[in-house]
């Protein structure tokens, strides 16, 4: 009785210890995600960025409905679904990656609407397409 407790109990730290040892099962990695290279043009002085937005209720109105209106399409990309929309006093600034100058035109064509047409400026660029 005592050997085959000796024998369960050494079968089972066996295979415990395989198990650890062998590691977990590596998978093909992609690289982290870098937005070095595209957050640098908003260290440029004079760079419109997000944190410039002001909380007044007015641009809060604008950047939502404009954000609203971009989520309620859903021929957009998720690239276009993530632009940033920067608006100061009325006034809409657009930037970030889109799929297509498709995209580019329906997104400025949406802040328009919204903004009005000579309140709009579009900084929005075609991404490299995906391999």
């Amino acid at each position: 009785m005592r050997l085959k407790k000796y024998l369960w109990s050494v079968a089972a730290t066996t295979l415990f210890a395989g198990s650890v040892l062998a590691g977990p099962i590596q998978q093909d990695q992609q690289p982290a995600p870098d937005n070095t290279k595209t957050n640098q043009g908003d260290a440029n002085k004079g760079a419109t960025t997000a944190d410039q937005q002001k909380m007044n209720p007015a641009d809060r109105a604008t950047t939502k409905q404009i954000r609203s209106a971009l989520m309620q399409d859903k021929t957009l990309s998720t690239y276009a679904h993530n632009i940033k929309i920067i608006t100061q006093d009325g006034h809409v600034t657009l930037k970030g990656p889109v799929r297509t100058e498709d995209e580019k035109t329906a997104i400025g064509e949406k802040a328009a609407q919204v903004a009005g047409a000579g309140n709009v400026t579009n900084h929005l660029r075609i991404a490299p397409p995906t391999q």
